[in-house]
């Protein structure tokens, strides 16, 4: 990983207090999203970690995980699979509900969109208590794939999510605060 170029993409993010509650201090990736170059560098960087993992499907969830998702799943020959919130795909679905920061919620998938032995990269753009991500993991893992790796463009260090994954699944994270 090219840490000035992860830098550059670092120093442009955007801290927003008290979103979207008192007390969060929200990171905005929608300021590197809209810099031609910092995009790149995220679009890049990220290809770099799964280039070579065999990814046939990679998983985005709702709604920041759809920006660099599709454009990975297409960098590394995949397909691309939504998770969304409860009402949003229009086929049989299965969902979870889980536990985020600041309450409770529900995503859905596709009861067809991963196969058994699936190569699949779940991508969102933020890991903080890790509840989204979980939720997500436990919806894919019922499909069978083969192997799951999971990834995120920050990591909030801080706030301990990163412990609550399994060690069997690959989690990375392209820079942390």
């Amino acid at each position: 990983m090219d840490k000035a170029k992860i830098e550059k993409v670092k120093s442009i993010v955007r801290n927003v207090p008290d979103f979207p509650i008192k007390g969060i201090q929200f990171k905005d990736l929608t300021t590197a999203f809209k810099d031609p170059e910092a995009l790149r560098i995220i679009c890049d960087e990220t290809y770099e970690l799964y280039k070579d993992k065999g990814i046939t499907k990679v998983v985005g969830i709702e709604s920041r995980g759809f920006i660099i998702g599709a454009a990975l799943a297409v960098r590394l020959g995949a397909g691309f699979v939504p998770i969304r919130k409860p009402g949003k795909l229009p086929a049989d679905t299965i969902s979870v509900d889980f536990r985020k920061e600041y309450g409770t919620d529900t995503i859905e998938i596709h009861k067809d969109a991963i196969e058994p032995g699936d190569v699949v990269l779940i991508h969102d753009d933020l890991l903080a208590t890790g509840g989204t991500m979980l939720g997500a993991l436990e919806l894919v893992q019922q499909m069978n794939p083969s192997k799951v790796h999971v990834n995120f463009i920050i990591g909030l260090s801080d706030l301990g999510g990163r412990d609550l994954f399994p060690k069997e699944v690959e989690l990375t994270t392209l820079f942390d605060f």
